[in-house]
């Protein structure tokens, strides 16, 4: 009687697993054997010095760099090696340190484009977009979601900081990936309106697997489960934020400058 297949990947425990992953340029390792394991539903900070790989650890997951060694699985499928429109097929979807939006169209028909290849449209000289309900349906949606209702026909260049960045998350989200990268979501902002970010963060990502790059401890405090801190290409530790807190490793490595250099420049700015 013949053996019945094993379905690895329906079997994985993890949304993301990186395993002993590692990059060079050159002689340079910039990434040396990086191992993380993210369980489904889990918010992940990665923080670490400048420096640390934390982009670059983001552009190897999302397949914009091929790694020099190691393995990278999705939902228990390996998707180092692949395009980035592979793997943002197979569920995963990432926004940047740069706004990535379309500053001469709305609010609505920006995230009308991030719906339509999600929805397996492709261009067509029959197809007029105002008929595609079901796509303009969920650009309504979106649009909801972000709280940006109100702004449907601004344009995009048109939009505060804050919404732009906004309106990109709608985007990232918008073809339903279940595992999100968002790369220094709160760069740039005010206090208010980080902490108003840091909610609408929370709310569009429920049910879904949360990967961010963050230099902002308060964000990264209020917004983790779980924190990876990186320094030099590795994963020195990854655990609850308290946990990570108390961390001598990681208090010697960088969390206790970076705390005290945030504390100071409040009482600068006090």
């Amino acid at each position: 009687m013949s053996a019945v297949p094993v379905n690895h990947a329906a079997a994985s425990p993890y949304a993301v697993e990186l395993k002993d992953l590692r990059l060079s340029f050159g002689k340079t390792e910039i990434i040396r054997g990086a191992n993380l394991a993210v369980a489904p539903g889990e918010r992940v900070a990665i923080i670490g010095p400048n420096g640390a790989g934390k982009s670059t650890l983001f552009n190897l997951i999302s397949g914009r760099f091929g790694p020099s060694a190691g393995e990278i699985l999705l939902n228990g499928r390996r998707i180092d090696g692949k395009k980035p429109f592979e793997i943002n097929r197979m569920g995963l979807a990432r926004s940047f340190q740069i706004t990535n939006i379309f500053g001469r169209l709305s609010v609505f028909e920006n995230l009308r484009c991030g719906v339509l290849w999600s929805m397996g449209y492709r261009y067509s000289f029959w197809n007029r977009l105002s008929r595609l309900r079901d796509a303009n349906d969920r650009a309504d949606e979106l649009m909801k979601m972000i709280k940006l209702d109100k702004k449907r026909d601004t344009l995009a260049m048109n939009l505060t900081y804050a919404e732009q960045r906004a309106l990109e998350i709608g985007i990232t989200i918008a073809g339903g990936a279940d595992v999100v990268l968002l790369d220094e979501p709160t760069a740039g902002m005010s206090k208010s309106e980080t902490r108003r970010f840091i909610e609408l963060i929370r709310e569009v990502t429920v049910g879904k697997t949360l990967l961010t790059v963050e230099h902002d401890m308060g964000v990264v405090f209020g917004l983790a489960d779980k924190i990876a801190v990186l320094v030099y290409g590795e994963v020195i530790a990854f655990d609850k934020p308290d946990a990570v807190r108390a961390n001598p490793a990681v208090q010697e490595a960088y969390l206790g400058s970076v705390l005290a250099e945030q504390q100071a420049g409040e009482g600068v700015k006090a």
